[in-house]
């Protein structure tokens, strides 16, 4: 303590997180721990569960508590924060941020392409919340995607998650209502690893097979992706090396000269793993 006062310095970050829970939250958390421990850093961390006042309060807070930089997981980032602050998943331009972005075009891209590659033309589809700040862009990743290579996207084969869970509920209730529209599909590609994981609960209680009848492919790789039954192809998104780079790149700024210029993005690249969820579509 003598020698932060001495320094002004804290040596303490805040770390501000939709919720803690397993996927994509916990694996960004763990490159972030893994970084600032090994750097000598203390951290707060803060869950806002997308309550607006929560996000808008918890940098105030924060800085309150004398934290040199902040770093936004899967957040909105306000304006008027006067520290460095980087943002994993930040989509939006603002001043004193850093994104650190997935390149959500060429994932989309690994995911078509491949169930294309496999004979698969009706393609359902899981879109995220609409407050995940992924939802859209990625979305628009998809469409493309899509029209590209000639796929048609039928609107009533696409779903989209509601409520604040992280649970595979979640994806298991929008596969049922996609189910239930009676319009054939022979693959499905949700927004995340674990929406996909309730899909398929949802696809086999209708008595489809995973991946006979349809193939499936999410989207994270978490832990327990490769674990499922069937093990699950999905779309890897480097999430443990974004929290790394997010705590890299923070301690950086927090360390520079104050007029010294900033990355305003930083973009990683994801990674098809193919399982066994996904094969060849039936004639």
């Amino acid at each position: 303590m003598a020698r932060s006062l001495r320094q002004q310095r804290s040596s303490t970050i805040g770390v501000v997180v939709p919720e803690i829970s397993e996927g994509y939250a916990a694996l960004v958390m763990s490159g972030i721990e893994d970084h600032l421990l090994q750097e000598g850093y203390f951290y707060f961390v803060v869950s806002h569960r997308h309550r607006d006042d929560l996000i808008e309060e918890y940098p105030r807070l924060l800085q309150q508590r004398a934290v040199e930089g902040l770093i936004a997981v899967d957040t909105a980032c306000q304006k008027g924060v006067l520290i460095p602050v980087v943002a994993v998943s930040g989509h939006r331009e603002v001043e004193g941020v850093t994104n650190i972005v997935l390149d959500h075009e060429r994932a989309a891209n690994l995911a078509i392409e491949h169930l294309a590659q496999l004979g698969h033309r009706k393609i359902a589809f899981i879109k995220g919340q609409e407050f995940s700040s992924d939802t859209e862009i990625r979305w628009e990743a998809v469409r493309g995607a899509a029209k590209k290579i000639d796929i048609e996207i039928n609107e009533r084969l696409v779903g989209q998650l509601k409520g604040e869970s992280s649970s595979p509920e979640l994806g298991y209730e929008v596969a049922r209502k996609l189910l239930a529209t009676s319009e054939g599909f022979t693959a499905l590609f949700a927004f995340n690893d674990i929406s996909a994981i309730g899909a398929i609960r949802a696809l086999r209680e209708a008595g489809r097979s995973v991946p006979e009848d349809v193939s499936v492919v999410g989207f994270d790789d978490i832990q327990s992706a490769a674990f499922q039954y069937p093990a699950l192809t999905t779309v890897r998104q480097p999430l443990h090396q974004m929290g790394v780079i997010a705590a890299e790149t923070l301690l950086r700024r927090i360390n520079a000269l104050a007029k010294t210029p900033y990355p305003k993005a930083i973009t990683v690249e994801p990674e098809l793993i193919v399982r066994e969820s996904t094969a060849r579509a039936k004639p």
